[in-house]
């Protein structure tokens, strides 16, 4: 089989072994039932912002893709009301 992948041998000849399964995670929002997500609730905001001022993913933070935009326009407004910082330093 010449055009079969070639797989190298691992390193130490063990197998991964993939036991651990992560719990699904859930949208906050959709939990509390929010329909909006209010830029001056900077407390709640900086749950989904990183350390270093980025918004986190929804694989991160499990928000479901409605909440995930609505997530995005509140900080972007917060960030402009200086009530979130840009850049954490």
């Amino acid at each position: 089989m010449p055009n079969a992948p070639f797989k190298k041998p691992s390193k130490t000849g063990k197998k991964k072994s993939f036991y651990f399964r992560a719990r699904k995670k859930f949208c906050p929002f959709c939990a509390d039932k929010t329909d909006d997500i209010d830029y001056k609730d900077a407390s709640r905001l900086r749950r989904f912002v990183s350390d270093k001022g980025k918004i986190l993913p929804r694989r991160a933070t499990g928000v479901c893709a409605k909440h995930q935009r609505a997530l995005a326009g509140a900080v972007k407004r917060a960030r402009v009301m200086a009530l979130l910082p840009f850049v954490n330093r």
